[in-house]
């Protein structure tokens, strides 16, 4: 073993046999006894950079060595180590040798570079808790080995590119030392390998190359292509990255951040943790059994969920009762739509379910077309801020006592209500109400209901356009003329474009004590704006725009709003209609108009039409200066600038983007579709927005709670299983409130099981008290609860970061 002064290589590249020249072998038990973990205060790392490819010495083994050399003497005195390189194999049978090491770096070109003997001294290494860092071509070196195919996670593909190119990383790991110093998106050149099998949930992924921004071949892998990951492995701690296939990477400043972390690590001076994505790590266990016969006892049609401080989580059930239960649909019938709008408290002490209180709502008309079938009822529920001291219960519903029969309209209503804490009763008879505002319902749909507070108190409430999709081809929802006793309900300038509607829209109010509430600075209106001289706007109304927005969520460390919502139905773009269906996830950080029904995506417009015959297109809406020129609109008519959104989908891919004229109308035609976030794709699909996690590191200890890795990570899924998204996100603070897209996903499909016998249909999902994620499965049907109806938990169980405290190499903490 040779100790390698800066970018002097003491030996040269040792000749070794061919990579094909021995069969598979079978390494033979070892008697080694390496003292566990390996190494000590004098933390030693060892380069080994045999290969079995014969040659003159290697350049970017040189270059390797002078950089970790350099990493070594760098940083902090307690985090230097010391650096030695060999290309002698047979420091793999030396016990003596091994044990001083506290990590070892496969900085190899590959091929079979150790005998039997060898190999079985590495795996005795690891299994006393020794320390890996593989590098580029270390991915294929032992290549007959299952087990070292274990220890660097992957092996590269044939097909892939040979040259350099220039590409961009996504950092997902914000947490790990190799990473959480580097840019969000990681510009730079390599030779970049694809992977015969990807190891993401097998391994945790650190990061990410974006296969769109550069050429990747013939076995490229797809959105999801891991470029550096870890995990425990077989006693020790693994490190791989793909990268550093050139001599510059190791002059680069970034690069040599990341290959720090990954040493720190793996030497045992820092604790890191590398399961956080590890499939195999998480448990999802059905909490709730399939309701008796006849009876909701156990959940109604879920609609939406929310946790308790004290670790229970209340549930609502719409308005659909089981197929067992008569649909009145007939008009004349005075109980037409009646349905019971349940609130049920899961107690994660007793694992038993009450059922809390039912509301009379208008909301079971059941299936059909968009005349017969309704989506009122039971919409959302939030808990008071100081619910453990008031018990104070917010539901959002559609009372059927204040049905009119004659105009077929009927009243929102947002009521808090009191639960007994001690009984988990709600006392229905304790109803305050806050806010209530019309709505159609001789045509369905698109009710919204979701509810989020943020951390000055001030309530959120998503409205549905209250709007039919069947009039306008699935395209904007726009058309003025079908009405009902003059009440149009297939125009959403009416509704969500209207500035003086709550329909359409997400509310935000200020609910005070009493039971009444106030207006916050900052909504996009103050009621007092006036147009043509009269009252035009609404107060209330922090963002209008939007569709359907069943679910949005408040990260109260930022209290920014997260928010998704339904698009339309056309299957496809129209050249004479605009954009195809898009649903859509946003990230609002001030009162805005996202669009709808007049341009959707990142302000993608759609076409206008009007009387006298909606059938005729008229022009392209403007998305900077949107005007309502509805004739049943009774708000301002020059509205506010459109904001782009985050994300959008469409049964084609995410987020489809076109060619653009020189007025900056897409060109709309398929075949010149571009699809900026490869990750998505839809179908029959209904975005469900979900929660951005925050890990608590101070609150009582739990072992079910989900690692810090996805604090800050918003979770955006769909209520289909099959192409639809179902993953974590980062954006990126210095974009995301003007619709920048996401610069990192990752698929939660396998955490958060999809299937028949997993959670098919997501309805809701939000973190617990205890760090859990909790979810509701809507079933199997439509406007009702069936057997597979039902409140999830998913856990965590891989336990904390490595290696423990008390085997660190110095005795400190991280």
């Amino acid at each position: 073993m040779a100790t390698v002064t800066a970018g002097i290589v003491a030996a040269g590249l040792m000749s070794a046999p061919a990579a094909d020249a021995r069969p598979a072998p079978e390494p033979p038990l070892t008697t080694m006894s390496i003292k566990s973990p390996p190494g000590g205060a004098n933390v030693r790392v060892l380069i080994f950079y045999g290969s079995a490819a014969a040659g003159e010495e290697s350049p970017l083994v040189n270059a390797g060595i002078a950089a970790i050399e350099k990493i070594g003497l760098s940083g902090p005195t307690d985090q230097r180590f010391d650096v030695e390189a060999t290309n002698d194999a047979s420091v793999f049978t030396d016990e003596t040798e091994l044990g001083r090491l506290n990590a070892i770096v496969f900085l190899t070109g590959g091929g079979d570079v150790l005998d039997p003997e060898q190999e079985a001294g590495l795996e005795a290494y690891m299994e006393a808790g020794g320390g890996f860092v593989g590098i580029h071509d270390a991915a294929r070196a032992e290549p007959y080995s299952d087990w070292f195919t274990g220890l660097v996670g992957a092996r590269p593909a044939a097909g892939g590119p040979t040259a350099v190119q220039r590409a961009v990383v996504e950092v997902g790991d914000r947490r790990h030392p190799a990473t959480k110093e580097l840019p969000l998106q990681w510009k730079r050149p390599d030779k970049w390998l694809n992977w015969t099998k990807n190891p993401s949930g097998a391994v945790h992924t650190v990061a990410r190359v974006r296969e769109a921004s550069y050429q990747p071949g013939t076995s490229a892998n797809g959105w999801d292509h891991p470029v550096s990951w870890c995990r425990d492995y077989d006693g020790g701690r693994s490190f791989y990255t793909g990268m550093g296939g050139t001599v510059s990477s190791y002059d680069e400043t970034d690069f040599r951040t990341h290959l720090r972390g990954a040493l720190l690590w793996t030497t045992r001076l820092v604790q890191a943790d590398c399961k956080a994505t590890i499939t195999g790590n998480y448990k999802a266990e059905r909490l709730t059994q399939p309701n008796q016969p006849g009876q909701n006892d156990q959940i109604g049609e879920p609609h939406g969920l929310v946790t308790a401080p004290d670790g229970r989580v209340l549930y609502i059930g719409r308005g659909g009762a089981d197929s067992s239960q008569p649909v009145i649909t007939d008009w004349n019938n005075p109980d037409i739509g009646k349905g019971k709008g349940e609130i049920h408290v899961y107690d994660p002490k007793t694992k038993k379910v009450t059922l809390a209180g039912a509301l009379t709502v208008f909301g079971n008309k059941g299936g059909g077309d968009e005349l017969i079938k309704v989506e009122e009822g039971l919409l959302g529920i939030e808990l008071d801020p100081r619910f453990e001291e008031n018990g104070w219960v917010y539901l959002h519903y559609t009372p059927h006592s204040r049905l009119n029969r004659d105009t077929r309209m009927a009243d929102r209503r947002v009521s808090r209500f009191t639960l007994d804490l001690a009984t988990n009763k709600l006392d229905l008879n304790s109803e305050k109400v806050l806010l209530s505002w019309p709505v159609q319902v001789h045509s369905c749909c698109h009710s919204g209901g979701g509810m989020t507070w943020d951390s000055k108190g001030n309530l959120y409430i998503a409205t549905g356009d209250n709007n039919s999709s069947r009039f306008s081809d699935g395209y904007s929802g726009n058309n003025p003329d079908p009405d009902y006793k003059g009440v149009s309900f297939a125009d959403a300038r009416r509704t969500a474009g209207n500035t003086n509607n709550l329909n359409g829209k997400i509310l935000r109010i200020h609910p005070e004590p009493d039971g009444t509430y106030t207006l916050p600075e900052g909504n996009l209106f103050t009621g007092r704006e006036t147009d043509e001289g009269g009252g035009k706007t609404r107060g209330e109304i922090y963002v209008m725009g939007v569709r359907n927005p069943a679910r949005i969520f408040v990260d109260r460390k930022t209290d920014i709003l997260y928010a998704g919502w339904v698009g339309p139905d056309a299957s496809a773009p129209s050249t004479t209609w605009g954009p195809a269906k898009y649903d859509t996830f946003a990230v609002i950080t001030k009162a805005s108009n996202r669009g709808w029904p007049y341009c959707m995506g990142n302000k993608q417009p759609y076409r206008d039409r009007n009387l006298p015959d909606p059938s005729k297109p008229l022009g392209w809406y403007d998305c900077d200066h949107p005007k309502n020129e509805s004739p049943n609109n009774d708000g301002l008519v020059n509205l506010p600038p459109v904001t782009g959104n985050n994300i959008w989908y469409s049964p084609q891919g995410g987020a489809p983007d076109f060619p653009r004229d020189a007025n900056g109308v897409p060109s709309y035609k398929q075949e010149e579709s571009t699809y900026l976030l490869p990750w998505l794709k839809g179908g029959g699909q209904a975005a469900m927005n979900g929660p951005v996690y925050r890990y608590d590191a101070v609150s009582a200890t739990s072992d079910v709670k989900w690692p810090s890795y996805w604090d800050g990570k918003w979770f955006v899924g769909d209520f289909y299983d099959a192409d639809q998204p179902r993953n974590a996100v980062i954006t990126d603070p210095k974009t995301h409130g003007e619709g920048g897209l996401p610069v990192h996903s990752e698929s939660l499909k396998k955490i958060v099981p999809v299937g028949n016998d997993g959670i098919k249909n997501l309805m809701d999902w939000k973190f617990g008290p205890d760090g859990a994620l909790y979810v509701l499965d809507y079933g199997r049907g439509f406007f009702t609860s069936d057997a597979k109806s039902a409140l999830w938990r998913v856990t965590y169980t891989g336990g904390g970061p490595t290696p423990a405290a008390d085997r660190l190499a110095r005795g400190g903490t991280q």
